[in-house]
C-alpha cells in the first residue's frame, strides 16, 4: 500500500509521516528531502537557481519515480505537489494508493508558518504575519479542488503528532 499525505505546509505531513510509518513498518519518504539528495542542492537554492518552474516539474518527475518504485511506503509530499503537473490525477490513479488530507484551520497554519517562514522558499520574504495570513488563504482557495480530492480528510487541529497517526490507522484498517 502506499499512502500519501497531501496538505499546506506546516499541516504536519513529515512529522505525522514519520511516526504513521514507523507504526506501519513501511518506508517513509519526505518527497521535498528527497528532491534535495536527488538534485544535491536545497529546495531553495533550486528555487533561487532554476525557479519554481523547474522545481516543480522535477517534483512531478521524482513523485512518479518513487510511486512507481516504491510499496509499502508513506509519502509527505509538498504543500504544492498535488497542484502542479498532473500530480494529483497520478496519485489517484495508482491502485492500492490512499491519499489522505492533513487539515489544519488558517489560524493554525498562520501560527505555525511565521515561526518557519525563513526556511520556507515561498514565505521567507514575508516579514508580516496579517501578510502571512493573507497569503496562506488564497494558497488554501487556490489548492482545496486538489486537497479535497484526497480519500481521507484528517483534522489536525487538536491533535499530537501520535494522535493523527492513530487516527490514520484507525480510518486506514
Amino acid at each position: 500500500m502506499k499512502i500519501v499525505l497531501i496538505g499546506y505546509m506546516g499541516s504536519g505531513k513529515s512529522s505525522v509521516g514519520k511516526v504513521l510509518a514507523t507504526a506501519l513498518g513501511y518506508i517513509f519518504i519526505d518527497l521535498d528531502a528527497h528532491i534535495e539528495i536527488v538534485e544535491e542542492k536545497s529546495i531553495s537554492k533550486i528555487f533561487f537557481e532554476k525557479g519554481e518552474i523547474y522545481f516543480r516539474k522535477r517534483e512531478n518527475q521524482i513523485l512518479k519515480d518513487i510511486m512507481l518504485s516504491e510499496s509499502n511506503v508513506v509519502i509527505a509530499t509538498g504543500g504544492g505537489t498535488p497542484c502542479y503537473a498532473n500530480s494529483m490525477d497520478f496519485i489517484l490513479s495508482q491502485e492500492k494508493t490512499v491519499t489522505i488530507y492533513l487539515k489544519a484551520s488558517l489560524n493554525v497554519l498562520t501560527d505555525r508558518l511565521f515561526l518557519e517562514r525563513v526556511n520556507r522558499p515561498l514565505i521567507a520574504h514575508i516579514d508580516r504575519m496579517e501578510t502571512l495570513m493573507d497569503f496562506i488563504r488564497k494558497h488554501l482557495f487556490e489548492r482545496s479542488f486538489y486537497y479535497n480530492q484526497s480519500s481521507l480528510k484528517i483534522d489536525v487541529e487538536n491533535s499530537s503528532v501520535d494522535e493523527v497517526a492513530k487516527n490514520i490507522i484507525a480510518e486506514l484498517f
